[in-house]
């Protein structure tokens, strides 16, 4: 229920945009010439959209550098950590043997 009134709440306001602006607007590619009429309000939450998910794309990739390291660091510690029992249990081992003639 809580996230049905969050969503209404940010999506409110989408579209209380999308029905005040309903002004045509022609958008051509422009190397060719391809072009398409749609409402400036749809153009504008569509292009709202495309650069968001760039961004995230973005923050994305700048991620995989730092995700990399951590599983590196990771894997170093928990080496580390089994050599450090595997010298704990030889020095308890070596210590519980009587001492050499």
């Amino acid at each position: 229920m809580v996230f049905l009134i969050i969503t209404f709440v940010l999506c409110l306001p989408l579209v209380l945009f999308a029905l005040t602006n309903t002004e045509m607007v022609r958008l051509g590619l422009w190397p060719t010439d391809y072009a398409i009429e749609v409402h400036i309000s749809i153009a504008i939450l569509v292009a709202m959209a495309v650069a968001f998910f760039l961004g995230a794309l973005v923050v994305w990739t700048s991620e995989l550098s730092q995700r990399r390291r951590a599983r590196r660091a990771e894997r170093t510690v928990r080496l580390l950590e089994s050599q450090v029992q595997a010298l704990q249990s030889r020095a308890q081992s070596s210590a519980s043997l009587p001492p050499a003639v």
